[in-house]
Order: structure tokens, then sequence, then C-alpha cells
């Protein structure tokens, strides 16, 4: 016996439905584990769907750069480490010894703060503040010293702070001070003219700030959804880009939620097999037939 054309049409729609609603919303994803020569893993992505769901499009990569994406602009990232759970990014508008530029301000998403907050070894210096900032009066215990460092060394190291002092013949008010300052008060609040950071301030003791390390060091954590298993079977951690459920994106054709043993999980997280999927094939094509009786 033939099976009459239209019934046979009706199988492969059938197939085809069935087929593309095993598949997940992250379908054909590709994840980059590199922009330039930058290696970037879990949890972090550059293309939608990978790393984890908590920091979706916080990175951004051009043909060569990587960059932290934040709500006041992008800052280039010099460097990712995945032990320490620490990343370094520049901001290219920020004054430092070098070059003296207007300020503006760090400005962080609730959820960046809250999972990639600045390090406390990163320290903010406030230059060129009026006598009535609110860190030199009401807040003044914001401020402080490091490593036996003080923010008037700035003016006098520094040749492009040095013409805050030339200006007024004596070293303007300054302040270094944590994150939590600048994310509560901007720098129009502070009444501070220019701001430069550093980070690893506690390996600078003795050593001048023409060789402090400027830029921003963040903290970030991972978060434990089973991702070395995904990894260890040759997959990559990402989610769904709709329900941004866990997803181990193992292929251009093949995603679960576990691993990347073909067959063994379902996009759902149940087990099942691909003799599961024929048989219900073999269901559906029987019925048909006997229909066709």
């Amino acid at each position: 016996m033939q099976l009459p054309q239209q019934k046979l049409s009706l199988f492969f729609v059938i197939f085809t439905t069935l087929l593309l609603l095993r598949l997940p919303a992250a379908i054909s994803l590709v994840c980059r584990n590199r922009c330039g020569t930058i290696a970037v893993n879990y949890p972090f992505g550059v293309d939608d769907g990978c790393g984890a769901p908590q920091f979706r499009k916080m990175l951004t990569c051009n043909a060569t750069d990587l960059f932290f994406v934040t709500p006041n602009g992008n800052y280039k990232v010099q460097g990712i480490n995945y032990e320490e759970k620490t990343m370094v990014v520049y901001d290219p508008d920020m004054s430092t010894c070098a070059i003296l530029q207007p300020h503006h301000d760090l400005v962080m998403t609730e959820l960046q703060y809250a999972i990639i907050p600045p390090s406390p070894d990163t320290v903010f210096a406030l230059l060129n503040c009026s006598i009535d900032s609110p860190v030199l009066n009401h807040y003044r215990s914001l401020c402080f010293n490091f490593s036996g460092h003080s923010c008037n060394e700035l003016y006098s190291a520094c040749n492009s702070f040095k013409i805050f002092s030339l200006l007024t013949n004596s070293s303007p008010p300054c302040c270094f001070t944590g994150y939590s300052t600048v994310k509560f008060m901007s720098m129009n609040i502070l009444d501070c003219t220019h701001y430069t950071t550093i980070y690893n301030t506690d390996d600078l003791k003795g050593i001048g700030p023409m060789d402090w390390s400027y830029g921003i060091k963040f903290t970030f954590s991972v978060p434990d959804t089973g991702c070395d298993r995904c990894t260890r079977s040759g997959g990559s951690c990402g989610f769904d880009t709709e329900t941004e459920g866990l997803l181990c994106l193992c292929s251009t054709s093949t995603n679960s939620t576990r691993e990347c043993a073909a067959g063994t999980i379902t996009n759902k997280g149940e087990h099942g097999t691909p003799a599961a999927f024929f048989q219900t094939m073999l269901t559906v094509l029987g019925l048909i037939l006997n229909t066709s009786l």
C-alpha cells in the first residue's frame, strides 16, 4: 500500500513542528569566547544568550576591544582575572598624572552594583574641591588615606594636577574615597572639578603617584548554576533569551539544560533519548496509516 501524498505531507508537517518545539529559543547561537586578547568566559558573554543571565548585555565587543556597558557610557576592559574574579576597566575620559580631562560620573545600574561592584582596593581621588564640598564638611569621614598616601601628593607629583596649585598658590582641597561616595553624590554635588581612580591600592605603599595603577577594578561572583558540568561536556553555558532559563549550548542546533550528552537531557531539564522522540513519530505515522485504510 502506498501512503497518499496528502497523508505524507501531514506527517512531515507534524514532524517539523515537534522538532522545532524541542529546540530552545537560543538555537543557532554560537558563543564567542574571546574579544581581542581578552578571554570571555562564564559568567560573561558578548552574544545574547551566552553566559549568566544576570550579566546579560554588560559586555560588548567590537573588532578588537571589549567594553563594560554602563548607563552613562562604555569603559574599555583591560583584563579579566577569572581566578580572582576581578575585572579592570579604564575610562578614557578620566584624568591621570599624564592628562587632565573634564569629569563625568561613573553610573552603574542597581544590578551591576550588586553583582559586580568596584573592589574595596579601588580608590576615587576627588580633586580641586570647593571648601563647601560635603566631603570636607558634614561627610568628611568619607575621606581617608591609603598605604601612607594622601591626595595632596597628586598635586606635587603629577604634571596634569600641578595646574591647580599654580592657580591658587596652594593645594586645593581633595579627598580619597570609595565608590559608594560618588554613587550617592554626583561630582556636581561633591563640588569637585576632577577625579581619577586608582586600583590595587593595598600594594602601593612607598610608590609615588606616577607609578600608580589608574583605572577601576570590579569584583564579581559566579552564579552556582552547574556550569562546570556543561563545560566539561564540551558545551558553553548560556540561557534562553526569552525565559532566561539555564541552557548548555552544545552546537548550533542542539541545546540542553545541563550537559552536551546527546539525547540525555531535553531543553526542559527532563531526561529523554532520541528513541523516545522517534517512538512518538512512529505512533503518529501509525495513526495516519490507520486513518488511510
